[in-house]
């Protein structure tokens, strides 16, 4: 086993203690975090990829999981912009793109020791030079992503962390509400995401792990949460 220097470990406190600070949760949440993080159980490798593990740091795990694949693309958009991109659209992505990789790193302070390994994407289906093809993978993370929180968020026991979730989700709505008016102005509402009874769209782990591991090398599961959408 790896042995963790003192300099680390208060490192990785203030990291913890940041990320919580940011996101408005108190002390008590920051002791809870530190306890959960010496423990090294909750994960699992299985056949070259990893299970998120259980409880709310298999939730949070699932979230940071869809995190680095949002991040890692628009990245790749910012790295690459595809042929003709507008001054606005590159803002408009290059906000996108900071801002997932801030909730990206959220996740992987908030879980410490118990976070799932960085993940390798698979971005071999997206023609970056299309923006017809980057735009449509850009909707399909953003709509996955509401859907994701939107049907994890009941799984949640720590009120702190339900908080957290609703923060971040909050975000990537108003992202897939952009990209879907890029695409077809007018659709940010589209009766594909939001029911006739006002509310969004929701799937279940099962379901966003399936369609987010078609983007991954590290194949994603959720072996304790086989969970429908309540």
């Amino acid at each position: 086993m790896k042995t963790e220097t003192n300099e680390n470990k208060g490192n990785g406190m203030i990291a913890r203690r940041s990320f919580l600070r940011y996101a408005g949760i108190g002390a008590a949440s920051v002791g809870l975090l530190a306890t959960a993080a010496c423990h090294h159980d909750h994960t699992v490798v299985i056949n070259q990829g990893v299970d998120i593990g259980t409880g709310d740091i298999g939730i949070l795990n699932y979230a940071y999981a869809l995190e680095q694949l949002e991040a890692a693309f628009y990245t790749q958009v910012i790295s690459s912009p595809y042929s003709g991109i507008s001054v606005s659209e590159k803002a408009y992505l290059t906000a996108i793109r900071d801002h997932e990789i801030l909730h990206r790193n959220f996740f992987k302070a908030a879980l410490g020791a118990n976070a799932i390994t960085g993940l390798t994407v698979d971005f071999s289906a997206i023609n970056f030079n299309s923006r017809d093809s980057v735009l449509g993978a850009a909707k399909t993370f953003e709509d996955l992503g509401v859907m994701a929180y939107d049907g994890a968020g009941y799984l949640i026991q720590n009120p702190d962390y339900l908080t957290l979730a609703g923060k971040i989700v909050s975000v990537e709505a108003r992202h897939a509400a952009l990209i879907r008016d890029l695409l077809v102005p007018g659709s940010f509402a589209g009766s594909d995401v939001v029911a006739s009874n006002g509310l969004n769209n929701a799937l279940s782990i099962a379901q966003v792990l399936s369609m987010a591991n078609a983007y991954l090398k590290t194949k994603v599961s959720a072996v304790n949460y086989n969970y429908v959408v309540a």
